[in-house]
């Protein structure tokens, strides 16, 4: 296999049992890991547009989160406000219930990071992280990673 080859697989590899990992972590909380995600962007950002949160998924990118909103806001953990001028402008919100439920979530995610920090060994994900910034960067997913970043950029 060539090093490129390996390289797509292992990432494939890791991307698939990471997100098994999440799935079983937050498998007690009631949401998968994409839900999980619309959760946690919108308990950073308070109020988004649906477009806007389309804007900063991974787990969608590319993809109207509709459904995901949906589901969310049958739940009872998102509020759906519709203008009141403006039928096509709908803001999103968490309800009290998805607050609490981001705050349990961040701690699942917080335990998994731990979990990566001690399997690298204290190891510096500096190159990496650079290197698959750039092979994602002019990507869907990449833009929305960019995204969210920029808020967190000192």
């Amino acid at each position: 296999m060539r090093p490129a080859e390996e390289f797509r697989y292992l990432v494939l590899a890791a991307q698939r049992e990471g997100n098994r990992l999440l799935g079983q972590a937050l498998k007690p909380l009631g949401v998968t890991p994409s839900q999980a995600e619309v959760i946690r962007v919108l308990d950073e950002r308070r109020r988004l547009t649906l477009n806007g949160l389309g804007e900063l998924l991974v787990c969608e990118s590319g993809n109207s989160p509709s459904r995901l909103v949906d589901r969310l806001v049958a739940a009872g953990l998102v509020h759906r406000n519709v203008s009141a001028h403006d039928r096509r402008h709908v803001e999103l919100s968490l309800t009290e219930e998805g607050a609490r439920l981001a705050r349990r979530v961040a701690e699942v995610e917080e335990q998994l990071y731990l979990w990566i920090d001690d399997l690298a060994g204290g190891g510096d994900f500096a190159q990496v992280n650079a290197f698959l910034r750039s092979f994602v960067r002019d990507l869907p997913a990449g833009r929305a990673l960019a995204l969210r970043s920029e808020d967190r950029t000192p």
